[in-house]
């Protein structure tokens, strides 16, 4: 069976990365859940080419192509009733990319408020795999307290540094090692990155 993923795009600067994520995840037979918040859909419009349309066309203008068996979903912030937000919804993790300090403060707090803070909730009570994506520099006392938090309860904190022992080549190559360490801890295959030393 398809391994089902929730992907959650935040109101950060740092966008492409969860556009580049969604590019790797839907190159494979993954089931995909996307919710976007308020905030994130305007750094999207400014950050990208992103009008407001339909996101399944900008991401294939992205030049994403879909695997025959991969099923994507676009949630509301607001459904409160979607699957990710029940613990009765079996999935295999989720990833926020990139994650405000808001979204961050939210989780560590257990404010269930909308869609993605509480489907972050549902992956920690459940102890499912939910990886942060926390682009905020520089970082004050209080994001570095949260961000200890969310690791003490089962987050993995993974704050978007690119590595260039690859030689990234362009912006994409970047990002891109960035998400094979996303797709490492989710347990996809990924040829992103080679592994060190292989």
């Amino acid at each position: 069976m398809n391994k089902k993923i929730v992907v959650a795009i935040c109101g950060a600067s740092g966008s492409i990365y969860g556009i580049r994520l969604l590019k790797a995840l839907l190159n494979t037979p993954v089931n995909v859940y996307l919710i976007i918040s308020r905030a994130g859909k305007m750094v999207l419009k400014h950050e990208t080419g992103y009008s407001g349309g339909s996101f399944e066309s900008f991401l294939k203008d992205e030049g994403i192509v879909f695997h025959e068996k991969a099923i994507f979903e676009i949630l509301g912030e607001n459904d409160l009733f979607a699957p990710p937000a029940s613990g009765s919804f079996r999935y295999d993790g989720m990833v926020i990319a990139p994650c405000s300090m808001k979204t961050l403060a939210a989780i560590v707090s257990g404010i269930a408020d909308n869609l993605i803070n509480r489907a972050a909730d549902v992956c920690l009570k459940e102890k499912r795999p939910l990886i942060l994506l926390p682009r905020e520099t520089p970082l004050s006392a209080i994001h570095l307290k949260n961000m200890y938090e969310a690791a003490l309860s089962g987050a993995v904190i993974m704050p978007p540094s690119p590595s260039f022992y690859s030689k990234p080549k362009t912006i994409d190559d970047l990002v891109d090692t960035i998400v094979a360490r996303v797709l490492d801890h989710l347990k996809i295959e990924q040829s992103l990155m080679k592994q060190w030393g292989v």
